[in-house]
């Protein structure tokens, strides 16, 4: 069976910075990236991120690395955050021997402004 674990369960970032979030999931020994059935969204609004989000929120901004997928592991990329970026995420690993999903929560903090 394949299980997907996330490295950590919350994030916090500042406004106007990059993050990656990462998720790990079980591998065989033939696993291939062309093999995966990768889905990741953004629960609050049901907003798909990868493999290419199309969605105006996220377009341009979210990328993932493919090159860490073979050693079982799902590194999301999301550049120049947004406050209304915060909510929960979801990563959904679909194999041919099994799937699993694991979230983890990301808060985004405007940045402090001095008057």
């Amino acid at each position: 069976t394949c299980v997907v674990n996330v490295t950590q369960t919350s994030y916090q970032a500042e406004e106007n910075h990059n993050i990656t979030l990462e998720w790990t999931f079980t591998t065989t020994a033939d696993t291939s990236p062309d093999s995966l059935y990768i889905f990741c969204e953004m629960k609050t609004d049901h907003k798909v991120l990868v493999p290419e989000s199309r969605d105006q929120q996220f377009v341009g901004r979210v990328q993932w690395d493919k090159d860490v997928l073979r050693d079982g592991r799902l590194r999301l990329y999301v550049s120049r955050l947004r406050t209304e970026d915060s909510g929960q995420y979801l990563c959904d690993v679909r194999t041919n021997y099994g799937g699993d999903f694991g979230d983890c929560w990301l808060s985004v903090s405007g940045k402090s402004v001095d008057e």
